[in-house]
């Protein structure tokens, strides 16, 4: 989970390149008010999650605009799974958010807020998964 927390919080050599360009301050494909479990000491933060363009940013507060510097950054295109982990936690509306190596916590206010993330997050996962290219793609019709 450690180079998740370096990749996300910006202790990468490129922190800059994290984001890409992307303008998390305008037209978010979702954002709101998440808890998230900190990376060392497991204590609970509320946050302000700003999901686009494959990227999952994080704030201190909602007033997020272009001079805002995100608190971390996750690549959606690095995760393999979002689902519900009230079980796990044995907290209300919680989910998590997993790579191969690491798995993220978080805690939604209400249950279709958790669904919305997860189904948010779901959805940008296979838009910017790296695990089919178009150069991998067959089209066996086509070979007809």
């Amino acid at each position: 989970m450690a180079s998740l927390w370096r990749a996300a919080t910006g202790f990468a050599a490129k922190p800059e390149a994290d984001y890409d360009g992307v303008e998390f301050w305008s037209g978010p494909e979702r954002a709101g008010w998440l808890t998230k479990q900190g990376e060392y000491i497991k204590t609970w933060r509320r946050r302000w999650f700003v999901l686009k363009q494959g990227k999952l940013f994080w704030f201190k507060d909602s007033g997020v605009t272009r001079a805002s510097k995100p608190r971390g950054v996750i690549p959606v295109a690095a995760c393999l799974t979002v689902k519900g982990a009230e079980d796990i936690l044995n907290k209300q509306y919680a989910f998590e958010l997993s790579t191969r190596s690491d798995t993220m916590y978080f805690i939604a206010d209400s249950e279709k807020e958790k669904e919305d993330w997860i189904n948010s997050i779901g959805r940008s996962i296979v838009q910017h998964s790296r695990s089919v290219t178009d150069s991998e793609i067959v089209d066996y019709d086509s070979k007809r």
